[in-house]
């Protein structure tokens, strides 16, 4: 399989080629397949299990994870843990022991063979028609004596809120006296979905510089007067569909193109992009169907007789870029999220920013807001918890380095340079290079 090419950039490769090497890329393009080779994630969900789920189960204080799948309306963990295909209800069940880490799965018998073929589980155990794998999971459970027994129910990680109700319902009257022991699972996704393998660093690498490469190349395509936000938004669309890749979050919402007053999370809109606009995009892409990017980068459009940006808005973008690093240098392994939130608010301060509602950054993977500590809380009377979290080596984030000022029609604008690092054992590094100067548009 060819691998893909990010030798200073995807647009730098492709600016490069002569008109031969040229076409053969584009025919790479319409065949994701070929371009991207082999989806990594059977291997990698693998190794997720049996390299970090055994600890995560530690860390979080549990004997034992259950986890039901089902058709039609599946848990979100499902394919984290190889429930993805289920038909009737399986029952997953993750545990540590005397003798090491184990994985049991209850599974209808006309699924069983299946998923035994996926050798994710150690052992996949069938269950005749008629029978209820949660019964049996239940019945293995009472005879281990487990004593806290982790369901997927909760009111603060979505990710760890798959049970229904009568799901719920159902195995507490097969726990019967036994109910007591059920405990969220809330912790142990926690720790078990914020660390990423080192694999999974690189795939997010290539999702972060495909995110970048792409709005550099929109940017380069507008001509002031004429085209809109959301003709540069369509014009990502079509990258995406090029490259076989598809939307980090909500498809409405990605990109946000904003070259007016600040709009928040948004869609791009008809407005038409003129002289003096300060352009944000905010925009991501999802590999392989798994992995996400959350990239921001900032333009400005010049005036007639301009070759560069204004005074003024060249310090603001300095104090964004600053921002920045100041955040990815508070990052490191122990620290609190909110302490890096803090680091960037006081330099926010110090250069006279208005008041940005955002926190500095957000935890990035397998969806844009993923499972991991917020960077934020700084300036809150009452912190979120996730807030308190602390930082820990593999983790991904997707963080801003903030400055808001208000312009002459009374408006906020917002510079939010957004980059994605990952933390290392010693503090953090940007997953790929940060944007270091303002994108001009309409230089000659």
């Amino acid at each position: 399989m060819k691998k893909p090419l990010f030798l200073f950039g995807l647009l730098a490769l492709t600016w490069a080629c002569q008109p031969a090497e040229k076409a053969a890329l584009e025919t790479e393009k319409i065949n994701p397949s070929a371009y991207w080779g082999e989806n990594p994630w059977p291997e990698i969900r693998k190794k997720r299990i049996n390299q970090l789920l055994p600890e995560a189960l530690k860390n979080a204080g549990v004997d034992v994870w259950l986890v039901i799948c089902r058709e039609n309306y599946n848990d979100p963990i499902a394919t984290h843990v190889g429930g993805e295909n289920a038909s009737g209800t399986a029952a997953f069940l993750f545990y540590n022991d005397q003798s090491g880490f184990h994985s049991l799965v209850f599974s209808p018998e006309g699924e069983a063979t299946a998923l035994d073929d996926l050798d994710i589980h150690e052992k996949v155990e069938r269950v005749p028609r008629g029978e209820s794998a949660v019964a049996k999971a239940v019945e293995f459970i009472k005879k281990t004596g487990f004593s806290k027994v982790a369901i997927n129910s909760s009111e603060s990680n979505e990710m760890a809120d798959g049970l229904t109700h009568s799901q719920y319902l159902n195995l507490a009257s097969l726990m019967g006296k036994d109910t007591s022991k059920l405990i969220s699972s809330e912790d142990l996704v926690y720790e078990w979905l914020s660390i990423k393998l080192p694999e999974e660093v690189e795939i997010l690498k290539k999702a972060a510089q495909l995110a970048a490469d792409f709005q550099v190349e929109a940017y380069a395509m507008i001509e002031p007067g004429e085209t809109t936000d959301a003709d540069v938004a369509k014009f990502l669309k079509t990258k995406m569909a090029e490259y076989g890749v598809t939307d980090a979050w909500h498809p409405d919402q990605n990109p946000n193109v904003n070259s007016g007053p600040d709009r928040g999370h948004s869609h791009a809109t008809d407005k038409v992009i003129m002289p003096g606009d300060v352009i944000q995009t905010d925009f991501g892409v999802k590999l392989y169907g798994i992995w996400v990017s959350d990239i921001q980068r900032f333009a400005y459009v010049l005036k007639d007789g301009e070759t560069e940006a204004p005074a003024e808005i060249q310090q603001y973008w300095e104090y964004g870029k600053a921002g920045s690093r100041i955040a990815l240098a508070a990052m490191k392994p122990g620290v609190k999220g909110e302490d890096v939130d803090r680091a960037q608010r006081d330099l926010m301060d110090a250069n006279g920013s208005l008041y940005v509602p955002w926190s500095t950054g957000h935890p990035v993977g397998y969806v844009a807001h993923d499972v991991g500590p917020n960077l934020g809380g700084a300036r809150i009377p009452t912190p979120r918890p996730a807030a308190q979290k602390l930082l820990k080596k593999g983790m991904t984030f997707a963080f801003d380095g903030f400055h808001c000022w208000k312009q002459a029609d009374g408006t906020e604008k917002t510079i939010s340079v957004e980059e994605m690092a990952v933390v290392t054992d010693t503090g953090a590094e940007y997953l790929i290079t940060p944007q270091e100067d303002l994108i001009l548009v309409g230089k000659k």
